[in-house]
């Protein structure tokens, strides 16, 4: 299990919420990846438009990768009709859902939308869904199949791409290894590395960096194997 211990006060002003792993303890990679889905997630690759249809209305299904909740309002101000009969939509950030009926009968356009993208398994993704009314009105039913089916069939097709997580970590290395560990953390594709010679420990310097969470404890071990010695990595 991992063991907190107290980081002295040089690595608090850079590094206060890093946890220190034990080497001979420290969990495998695996149960914490299982324990924490985060650590990568599919979205879309770019927007894509599937359009349909229904008793002459007419459906646009708008679909687009969202970085955070913030950048969903931003893309439904982007693709939203204000000419259109509705503009429906929901979207999905990590646990974070919203979805609005915009109108439509309360959980007849939103919240079939909102289905549509936690069946497609698709994260940081909006879905906006603008209707025309075309004189024919679809019943409960047939609004929930519409706006739900258009959705799905936006999404189904969509380009999409894995995005995996980096990792934040650490490791104190005598002067001499720096670039023994700088060759590894390239190797691993590391970015956002940073040194710290001013740790307070006599030939010791502080690295950080962020790594794929699928990578880290193989770079751990990497590390560990070309500077011949054990190591104190630290994690955020």
């Amino acid at each position: 299990m991992p063991v907190v211990v107290t980081i002295p006060s040089y690595q608090h002003r850079i590094y206060a919420s890093l946890i220190y792993i034990a080497k001979a303890k420290k969990t495998t990679m695996a149960s914490t990846s299982s324990s924490n889905p985060g650590g990568a997630f599919t979205t879309l690759q770019e927007r894509v438009t599937f359009e349909k249809e229904i008793k002459k209305s007419k459906f646009i299904a708008i679909a687009g990768p969202i970085p955070d909740e913030k950048s969903a309002m931003s893309f439904l101000s982007q693709v939203r009709d204000p000419r259109a009969t509705h503009n429906c939509w929901a979207y999905k950030v990590g646990d974070q859902y919203r979805s609005n009926d915009d109108g439509e009968p309360s959980g007849t356009a939103g919240k079939p939308i909102q289905t549509a993208i936690d069946s497609s398994g698709i994260d940081r993704v909006m879905v906006v869904v603008i209707r025309y009314f075309g004189g024919i009105k679809l019943g409960t039913g047939g609004l929930v199949r519409a706006y739900g089916g258009v959705a799905s069939e936006c999404l189904r097709n969509a380009p999409t791409c894995l995005v995996k997580t980096k990792v934040p970590m650490g490791v104190e290395v005598p002067f001499e290894l720096v670039g023994v560990l700088n060759h590894q953390l390239q190797s691993f594709h590391a970015e956002d590395i940073k040194q710290d010679y001013d740790t307070g420990k006599d030939g010791i310097s502080m690295v950080t960096f962020k790594v794929d969470f699928d990578q880290a404890e193989k770079l751990e071990d990497a590390i560990e194997a070309n500077c011949s010695r054990e190591l104190q990595f630290y994690r955020r």
